[in-house]
Formats: C-alpha cells, structure tokens, sequence
C-alpha cells in the first residue's frame, strides 16, 4: 500500500511550497506524512482538536497560542500550504540559500519574521502593541501559580518601562525588537527538520 503523502500532493504544489517556504523536497512529503496522520477527519485539514493531541503542544503553556498561529482570522480549519507556512519561521536561518534571489520577499524564518511571530503570540488583541494585561496573561501560563499576581505584576511593570520607550505603557513590535536584539532567536526559534 503506498502512502498517502506522496499521492494526494502533486509535484507542482511541492515545488510551490519549496519556493514559498524553503523547504527540501523529502521535508515536504516527510512534514505531509504528519499532517496526514493528525488529519483525523482525513479532509486535508486540521482543525484545533487536530493540533491539541500533539504531545509537545499539549504540555506548552503557550501551546493554545502556538495553535491559534496557524489560524487565520474566523478560520477553524488550516490546509496543507498555512500549516507548511507557519512551520516555516521555524526553520534555522542557516538553511536559507546562500544565492537566494534578490528580488523575492524576505523568507519566513529570517530573524524579523521569527520575532514578528513571537511577537504576535504576546499580541492578543491584535493591536500591535503587548499591553501590560496581555504579558501578564502570558506570565500567569508561564509560571502557573508559582508567583503571585503582585510579584506578577511587578515583572510586567519592569519590563515594559524597560522595553517602553514611546512612553505609551505598552511595547511596540519595534521596541520588542530593540530589547531582543541582544537574544539568539535562532537558536531559541528553531526546529531542526530531517533533510
């Protein structure tokens, strides 16, 4: 019995995902194969559920915002081509081609877009700016009920008068790219994918 990998996704859609993400022919059908295999309803789709039987985001803290990532707006349902997209910021940067073309767009795992999308896993309400309730959010699936809301909210007031330098009690993609730039994102942002 062949797989289900190779024969639902043609040739043309490989090459189309290959440029789009930068992505290895073998690490497509490979990452193919997984999402088959979390398709549950086997209509070429995941939904929410799909990804919350994945172990290692069922014990994230941050694993529901991790999930929402490959959500568009309104959407329940994400295709092969958005799953492959998001996994994309994942890959280490070293993996980009060394004669990439110019002329393209900035590929999806460059340090701008990996901290874009950390950012954005801060950025609840979607307003460009981390307000102090939402890095508190984020703290309290952190440390859990380790650390008090008083001692919580001291951290959340330190970091963004540090990181706050419109002085708008809030942090912007730009400063939360400023207080980064010292952090190895790389490192700390990517997946090793089997060639």
């Amino acid at each position: 019995m062949g797989s289900r990998a190779s024969t639902l996704l043609r040739d043309e859609e490989i090459e189309e995902i290959k440029k789009e993400t930068g992505f290895s022919h073998s690490q497509i059908t490979r990452l193919y194969s997984r999402f088959t295999s979390l398709d549950k309803g086997e209509n070429g789709t995941l939904s929410r559920e799909d990804f919350q039987r994945i172990p290692e985001l069922a014990i994230n803290p941050l694993g529901d915002r991790i999930i929402n990532a490959f959500f568009s707006d309104g959407e329940d349902q994400v295709n092969f081509r958005a799953f492959m997209r998001t996994l994309a910021h994942f890959r280490p940067i070293e993996d980009n081609e060394k004669g990439k073309d110019p002329s393209s767009s900035e590929p999806l795992n460059s340090r701008n877009n990996k901290l874009l999308f950390a950012f954005r896993l801060y950025d609840l309400d979607k307003d460009d700016k981390i307000s102090r309730e939402e890095l508190l959010q984020v703290l309290r699936m952190m440390v859990g009920v380790n650390i008090s809301d008083e001692q919580l909210g001291s951290i959340a007031d330190r970091t963004i008068q540090e990181a706050d330098q419109d002085g708008d009690s809030a942090i912007s993609f730009p400063e939360f790219v400023k207080v980064l730039e010292k952090v190895d994102v790389e490192q700390k942002m990517s997946i090793r994918f089997l060639h």
